[in-house]
């Protein structure tokens, strides 16, 4: 598997998350892992559970720089596109910034409203510049 196919992996596991909001993030994991023979890497693995770990200071983090809208009125797609870019800005050393913007561009260039890409450009862009990141 990629590292593409693994970012969009995890997207969808977040994504799935959004609409499953009253369970345990593990649970959810092992049932899509079930239910969808997922085999996780230890990328998804990594990502998926320390996005829910450090759901609140990433959304901190984008409301920050999302400019007067809060986490919970973004769609749910780009809600997971940017907790994503931003875990990985945040937590991945090993995955320059300008990679994860890329790649949540990418994401929402096939999941989400055209209209979005440029706002989920734009608080990835103030995130990555508040880290001091290439």
């Amino acid at each position: 598997m990629t590292r593409r196919e693994a970012r969009e992996a995890v997207f969808s596991l977040l994504f799935e998350a959004e609409f499953r909001r009253d369970e345990d993030a593990k649970e959810i994991f092992a049932a899509c892992c079930e239910e969808r023979e997922l085999i996780p890497n230890e990328y998804i693995k990594k990502v998926y559970h320390g996005v829910h770990e450090h759901s609140a200071e990433l959304d901190e983090k984008i409301t920050a720089h999302a400019h007067g809208w809060k986490t919970e009125r973004l769609t749910r797609v780009s809600r997971s596109i940017l907790r994503l870019a931003a875990y990985e800005m945040l937590y991945c050393e090993d995955i320059p910034a300008s990679v994860s913007l890329n790649e949540a561009i990418e994401l929402a260039k096939k999941f989400e409203d055209e209209k979005a890409r440029s706002f989920i450009n734009g608080i990835l862009n103030g995130i990555k510049t508040e880290l001091g990141k290439e």
